[in-house]
């Protein structure tokens, strides 16, 4: 595997290098934007590690074409995984691993009772970039094992207010009324005096979706469905200057998905290849759902005696509601006879936490850059069976507070070193509960007492930049992140009396190690990025029974991969862009040290090409189309095995005088396919497998007008 990637990171290079000796156009400085996302405000083009600022104007080329944030997010990031589709984003990794979601530096997910949600925490109209870093990082603590991803909410425009209104329909093409889809969308933004204002909301309502076959897909009522759902945003940003280089800054942001819950599941076969579909029906108890709150309240400080200062505090509220049944996990004779006791989860997750950020520039005659700080972070975390009021993990209460130190060295003019250190300090505190019924046999649950296990862990990054010529620089860079064991699943599976959290419950994390080296070239019409990764950890996240005690197995994992983006301004109209990315992972299950068995997809994303042509025929006029090849794979698992397919989207936009008008058209060529999870990932018991037989969805236009006044 590691001379296979090495072979293709050479040819890469080769190639690289090959056409840029060809070229002989004007050289170009490398583009340079600021990411909040680094702790330091690097600036693209000049990092250690590969970073991805995806702009507004790409996230409205994708909205033409669809509103699946994984598929937005899957079109732009080659190594991010293909779409599932629903509401839950389980199975969609970043470089085979987790991405922490943040929201202007909040963190979304829920590692303590990780429910796969965070896919799905703010409506796209609301955000103005995102900021992808590439690779482990613990710049932003718990949860960035693959890399972080960052979504920035709008900034208030300067000037005195404007408006700007949005809607939107979509539908299959062989039109069925079940199918249709509509979005508004609204925003007000300004300045007054040293404020700054931003208000806007969002509703979006989809319809089922439909295969190429013109078959309705199956709804996924267990884990929750962005199909036949109901979405709404509302977004709220002030800010006031105290002077030109002191600033507050608020911000509000509370987005709610629902299903419309008229849908249920019709059971496919997996072994034989029959995929699940939907009929009209009234399901059991309340519709899948999530609702989060997010709140910053930020200062900064651009000059305080020769430094930057941010500080920030906030808050997020989460709600993650699962569709109900009568799992025999659920049932408890004292309340209902065997089989027929209905109930369904809900996820509670409240978090605090505030960033403390000091920076200072120009240091040992403009040699060096230092930034430190202070992070804080306090997760209470529950998971609730909401029709019998049972507490399924009891509430657990994650404390965390990290100091850490990042150096930037301006060695010579063409070459810089980057170094950092980051020292956390987590503990867990679980009191004394009961299990539900249905962990142990006869049922009845058992006791167990509570406690506090802890942990300490230092990480580092240390990387470098060498600006080699005009044109070229080579980048190489080792970070650290890390992950916690899933504790809620662990706590909720104890079956042993007796048994205490501080005598079982090992809480040390998941700490992963990535190293990457690269090359970034531009030069006149051409821009290109190629970098090859190892990203590797000791210990895993399995849980493995042991007398009846769910326990966390630690379980090495190597995963390597290379990526690679170029771009061609044919001219000032037209650009072509190419992505490749290759992902190779494998993991230890007997122990002895050594990886031995593949990952499968729900861990690992399919190798792909990628091609699209943006094109502006005129200031009115403009159209892209876009291409995604996901390469054939098989793996160890058995019944897993993935054939490969192509899509194929399109975009049309026309300004009119008033406005502009875009057409879209997801799977353009009306591709009949199983979901990557599906083909890769689907596995568990016959009822869940069968259920999940999920195909994609076949050709869908959107049709979107918008003005701005």
């Amino acid at each position: 595997m590691f001379r296979k990637s090495c072979l293709y990171l050479s040819i890469s290079l080769a190639s690289l290098s090959m056409a840029s000796a060809a070229l002989a156009a004007e050289p170009a400085e490398l583009e340079t934007l600021t990411v909040s996302a680094t702790r330091a405000g690097s600036e693209v083009g000049k990092t250690p590690q590969k970073i991805t600022v995806i702009s507004r104007e790409q996230i409205e080329q994708q909205l033409a074409i669809t509103s699946d944030h994984g598929a937005v997010l899957s079109n732009l990031i080659p190594s991010y995984s293909p779409s599932r589709q629903k509401m839950t984003s389980a199975g969609e990794t970043f470089r085979g691993r987790s991405a922490l979601i943040l929201i202007d530096g909040i963190p979304q997910s829920t590692p303590l009772r990780d429910s796969q949600r965070d896919g799905y925490v703010i409506d796209l109209s609301m955000v103005e970039r995102i900021e992808v870093i590439h690779g482990a990082s613990a710049e932003h603590g718990l949860g960035a094992t693959g890399g972080i991803i960052n979504y920035v909410t709008r900034r208030p425009a300067s000037g005195t207010l404007r408006q700007h209104a949005g809607v939107s329909f979509s539908a299959p093409t062989d039109y069925e009324s079940e199918g249709l889809g509509y979005k508004l969308d609204y925003r007000a933004e300004g300045t007054q005096g040293n404020l700054d204002y931003l208000a806007a909301a969002s509703w979006q309502t989809q319809g089922m979706f439909y295969d190429a076959k013109g078959d309705l897909i199956g709804v996924d009522d267990t884990q929750g469905d962005t199909m036949d759902s109901t979405s709404q945003d509302l977004l709220l940003k002030l800010g006031y200057w105290l002077d030109d280089n002191q600033n507050l800054g608020l911000m509000i942001n509370r987005f709610e998905v629902e299903g419309d819950h008229e849908y249920v599941n019709v059971p496919g076969n997996a072994d034989a290849g029959i995929r699940a579909t939907s009929r009209k029906g009234d399901p059991l108890g309340k519709a899948p759902q999530n609702e989060v709150l997010a709140t910053s309240l930020s200062y900064k400080h651009a000059d305080l005696y020769g430094n930057e200062l941010g500080l920030q505090l906030y808050s997020q509220r989460f709600r993650a509601r699962f569709g109900g049944g009568l799992n025999g996990s659920f049932q408890d004779p004292s309340i209902a006879p065997a089989g027929t006791l209905f109930d369904q989860s809900q996820n509670e997750s409240d978090k605090y936490g505030g960033k403390l950020t000091l920076s200072r520039d120009g240091l040992l005659d403009n040699h060096l850059k230092l930034t430190g700080g202070l992070d804080v972070l306090q997760d209470t975390t529950s998971q609730m069976l909401i029709e019998t009021d049972r507490e399924w993990v009891p509430e657990t209460v994650f404390r965390n507070y990290a100091p850490f130190l990042q150096a930037e060295i301006r060695a010579l003019e063409q070459l810089t070193f980057f170094v950092g250190v980051r020292h956390e300090f987590a503990e867990l505190e679980v009191d004394s509960f009961r299990t539900i019924a249905s962990t142990t046999k006869p049922a009845g649950g058992v006791s167990v007492e509570g406690g506090q296990p802890n942990f300490e862990e230092t990480l580092y990054n240390a990387g470098l930049v060498w600006q080699m010529n005009d044109w070229a620089q080579l980048f190489a860079n080792y970070s650290e992140g890390f992950g916690m064991p899933d504790v809620g699943r662990v706590l909720r599976g104890i079956g042993t009396p007796g048994t205490r959290v501080d005598d079982f419950l090992d809480l040390q994390p998941v700490v992963t190690e990535n190293r990457e080296i690269g090359l970034r070239l531009k030069h006149g019409p051409f821009d290109a990025e190629v970098s090859y990764y190892e990203s590797d950890a000791d210990l895993g996240s399995r849980l493995n029974s042991v007398g009846g005690v769910y326990q966390v197995r630690r379980e090495r994992t190597e995963i390597d991969g290379i990526e690679f983006t170029g771009g061609w301004q044919v001219n000032a109209a037209h650009r072509l862009q190419l992505s490749y990315a290759q992902v190779n992972g494998r993991s230890d299950t007997d122990g002895d040290g050594r990886v031995d068995t593949d990952l499968d997809g729900a861990n690992i994303s399919p190798d792909r090409y990628a091609i699209s042509w943006q094109a502006n025929w005129s200031d009115r006029l403009h159209s892209r189309l876009q291409a995604n090849h996901y390469v054939s794979r098989d793996f160890d698992t058995p019944g897993l095995e993935f054939d490969g397919y192509t899509l194929v989207d399109a975009s049309l936009g026309y300004r009119l005088p008033v406005g502009e008008l875009n057409l879209g058209v997801e799977n353009l060529l009306d591709r009949d396919y199983l979901t990557y999870y599906t083909q890769a990932a689907n596995t568990g018991t016959d009822v869940t497998r069968n259920g999940r037989v999920f195909a994609g969805r076949g050709r869908t236009l959107t049709l979107g007008y918008q003005v701005s006044f």
